[in-house]
């Protein structure tokens, strides 16, 4: 079979790129597609012949044939994008190089004006005046563009606008002039105005004086923008002069100028002048319209005297004019600043009777009389209603909030939830959380604590205290609603609420301390433990029935040593704990077998000078002494005895003979014998029978001598036995000793009875 070679006609491309696989232009790929259509010729299916449709199978073969070469139905054509978008486009995402220069050029080897223009005027509707500029450049310098009138005409006002006033000067001062283009009024006009928008009304001066310079002849249109620029900072003198001279050059003022004087001379307070002016116009055969009079309107109402501006007011229909929307949103303005909120509800129905427009200017007028103002509670209401039909949003975000406010304090909780819930309803409104605290408090105080808790939750999910703008709540609005939460088994929430405004820097003691009674009567001890923790960390001052209230939880579930460290821990804090806390920790340290830990809180509580409940005291040293703890049981004693709490030696000497504790017995004895203390001698033979019994010979002879020295009276026959004892031990000595003293003794008068201490 023979091949069938097809023939076309295909243009030699251009190199576009370096890439070998970048995408083929546009404009060259639809030439290329034209040409291939019309250079491949036609091929048709065959034409089924008789003999090849005799059969039915053959017959839906061929339909099958058929159907699968018939083409698809045409697509409608593609609509492109006009090429100043393309161009626009490609300039504002990528980064200006010369390879996206050489990208516009292959798009448009030649930049005319429309494109031009139409690349600018793209850009200005985008606010991006630098690229407008940026591609001016291009087109001019490096693309072969020369500029026309038109073009700067189009580019100086968007520079202009947009605040890039060096540009717009150079462009107007030494661009123009290089391509011989005269400025044209309107251009520089724009400029002078732009320099009184940014507040440089003596640059807006010089470019008016030079405007003769350039060739331009000043109209209306110059002085209107000259004058409004130097108005704008309060230079009603240089105006007066200005007004002038335009009238000296015998320039007709326009219903604009005088407008614009009547605007500035309200703005400076100079009324006489705006009202001098408003007289002339009639002089000059200019008549007055509505903006004039709202405009003068507006200047009495800035000055604060309502009279003349309801006079205004009324001669405005006097003189055939129809009062509009502003005329009325002027006067609500000036009755609300003047806390005549009578009047402006009056005027706010008599709109709604007009069936004038109720815009947000309006709302942002009345608002602030209403909000603030408890007798029009139900009108403020019925306000806020109406904005949200109509879907209008105030300016000023902060009604809301004084609107709560207002209802909270009149008691109307309803009507402030009402309002709390329609303010999150409103476009591009963030509910101000103070609102949320204001509402929490008023319903915490109106006794619906349960509606504060919903709030509190709704202000969680929101997450608004997480922002960084987000202002600090006040105490009242958070600790009622906290204070609630704590006392209502729901402490976990009311720590999660107040560790956000710990990120705001509130260290509310209050609110520690409730947390910490919270969990404690919870039983969750070591959140209050954690509580406590960052309390003395951001050294915030504890309460001490915070600490009670923790210890007892500690106590309640049998954990001694928890309860010992939160002793210990309020005693740092500053804090005295009372008797019976201290009894309480030492008897529950006591049962659980921490005889020395209890030995320790004893200890500090009589240093801090405690002396009550000492029965615990006394358990705890005949412990320590059943133990085997002999120093430190001694210890205590003796600073018992500082304290003047002295114990019962008797009772506990007696105790250790009666358990066979004889050496922890002897040791007492000769501490309470070496300092003098209230012991009787009968005691005392308690404890040397003990000895003798134990056949602890030496500690009895040492005791039996310090009792003689005392003047004590002691068994005969004991001794007898203690110096039979000593000779057969080996201590003859001693025992010699011990037979002068019973001697000595014996003759002087015997001493029966206490002896008590002398000195101790």
């Amino acid at each position: 079979m023979a091949r069938r070679h097809l023939h076309l006609r295909i243009p030699i491309l251009p190199l576009l790129s370096r890439n070998p696989h970048a995408p083929t232009p546009l404009h060259l790929r639809h030439a290329l597609c034209s040409t291939v259509d019309a250079a491949a010729p036609a091929i048709d299916p065959p034409t089924p012949t008789a003999s090849t449709v005799d059969t039915p199978a053959a017959a839906a073969a061929a339909a099958d044939v058929h159907s699968a070469v018939d083409p698809a139905p045409p697509r409608a054509p593609r609509e492109e994008e006009p090429l100043q978008d393309t161009i626009f486009t490609m300039i504002r995402r990528r980064k200006w190089t010369t390879r996206m220069e050489n990208s516009i050029r292959l798009l448009s080897p030649t930049l005319t004006a429309p494109l031009v223009h139409g690349v600018i005027s793209a850009a200005a509707a985008a606010n991006r005046a630098d690229l407008a500029l940026q591609f001016f450049r291009f087109a001019y310098r490096r693309a072969g563009f020369r500029p026309e009138p038109a073009t700067f005409a189009l580019l100086v006002p968007v520079l202009a606008s947009n605040r890039m006033l060096n540009h717009a000067r150079c462009i107007l001062l030494e661009t123009m002039p290089a391509f011989s283009v005269p400025p044209g009024e309107a251009t520089v006009a724009a400029l002078v105005a732009a320099y009184g928008r940014a507040g440089i009304p003596q640059e807006a001066v010089k470019l008016f004086r030079l405007m003769p310079e350039l060739g331009i002849t000043r109209t209306a249109l110059s002085y209107n923008a000259v004058l409004k620029a130097i108005l704008c900072r309060g230079r009603e003198a240089m105006a007066r002069r200005i007004y002038n001279a335009m009238v000296a050059d015998g320039v007709a003022p326009t219903l604009a100028t005088y407008n614009t004087l009547i605007w500035g001379f309200g703005l400076c307070k100079k009324m006489e002048s705006a009202v001098r002016v408003f007289g002339d116009m009639k002089t000059h055969g200019v008549t007055p319209d509505v903006t004039t009079y709202n405009t003068l309107l507006n200047a009495w109402v800035r000055t604060g005297d309502l009279e003349s501006a309801r006079k205004v007011f009324d001669e405005m229909a006097e003189a055939g004019f129809e009062r509009n929307s502003v005329s009325y949103n002027v006067m609500i303005k000036g009755y609300v600043e003047g806390n005549k909120v009578e009047e402006a509800v009056g005027l706010f129905t008599e709109m709604g009777e007009k069936g004038l427009r109720l815009s947000e200017k309006t709302f942002a007028a009345l608002m602030p009389g209403l909000c603030d103002n408890e007798g029009k509670a139900a009108e403020a209401r019925k306000a806020v209603e109406d904005m949200a039909e109509r879907r209008l949003t105030p300016k000023d975000k902060s009604v809301f909030l004084r609107l709560v406010t207002t209802l909270c304090k009149a008691g109307d909780l309803d009507g402030a939830l009402e309002v709390h819930k329609k303010s999150g309803q409103f476009k591009h409104v963030l509910v101000d959380p103070r609102q949320y605290g204001v509402l929490m408090e008023g319903l915490c105080a109106g006794g619906k604590c349960d509606g504060a808790v919903e709030v509190l939750d709704d202000l969680l999910e929101k997450g608004t205290l997480l922002s960084p703008k987000s202002p600090v709540l006040e105490a009242p609005a958070y600790n009622p609603v906290i204070e609630y939460l704590c006392n209502n088994g729901n402490t976990s929430k009311a720590e999660t609420f107040f560790r956000q405004l710990m990120k705001k820097g509130v260290d509310d003691k209050s609110v520690f301390n409730s947390l910490i009674r919270g969990h404690a009567k919870e039983g969750a001890l070591e959140a209050a433990q954690e509580i406590l923790a960052i309390m003395t960390r951001r050294g915030v001052s504890t309460d001490p029935h915070s600490h009670a209230v923790l210890i007892d939880g500690f106590l309640k579930k049998n954990e001694p040593a928890d309860a010992k460290t939160a002793l210990d821990s309020m005693m740092e804090q500053g804090h005295l704990p009372r008797p019976a806390l201290f009894q309480s920790v030492m008897a529950a340290l006591f049962n659980d077998g921490r005889v020395q830990t209890a030995s320790r809180v004893m200890k500090t509580m009589i240093e801090k000078g405690v002396t009550e409940n000492m029965d615990m005291a006394h358990k705890i040293v005949e412990a320590l002494f059943m133990r085997g703890h002999v120093d430190e049981a001694i210890g205590r004693v003796n600073l018992m005895v500082e304290n003047v709490c002295m114990p019962d030696l008797d009772k506990l000497l007696v105790a250790l003979c009666q358990k066979d504790k004889v050496m922890e017995a002897h040791k007492l004895a000769d501490f309470a014998l070496d300092r003098d203390f209230d012991v009787s001698f009968s005691t005392y033979d308690r404890v040397l029978e003990a000895l003798y019994t134990e056949e602890k010979t030496l500690p009895a002879y040492s005791m039996l001598c310090k009792i003689k020295h005392k003047g004590g009276v002691v068994d005969q026959k004991g001794c007898d036995a203690l110096m039979s004892s000593l000779k057969s031990g080996g201590y003859s000595k001693q025992a010699d000793i011990l037979s002068r003293i019973l001697a000595e003794s014996g003759s002087s008068t015997s001493k029966k009875g206490k002896k008590f201490a002398m000195g101790a």
